[in-house]
């Protein structure tokens, strides 16, 4: 697998789990449903992805 479907993977399951625990604990997880939409968004325009620099660094995942 590529970077970006690893990237992308994570970033649906993350949505959809704090989706799930909006509706189901509280409200404010749909703040962190936010900050992984807009980081997804500024990803585009500045190239950088925090996500990104875990998986090299962590679980060594090529680009």
């Amino acid at each position: 697998m590529k970077m970006e479907d690893y990237i992308r993977a994570i970033a649906g399951s993350v949505i959809l789990i704090t989706l799930f625990l909006g509706w189901l604990v509280s409200p404010y997880w749909y703040l962190f449903t936010a900050f992984v939409g807009i980081n997804l968004v500024q990803s585009v325009f500045t190239g950088f992805c925090p996500m990104e620099n875990i998986l090299e660094k962590v679980f060594k995942v090529p680009r």
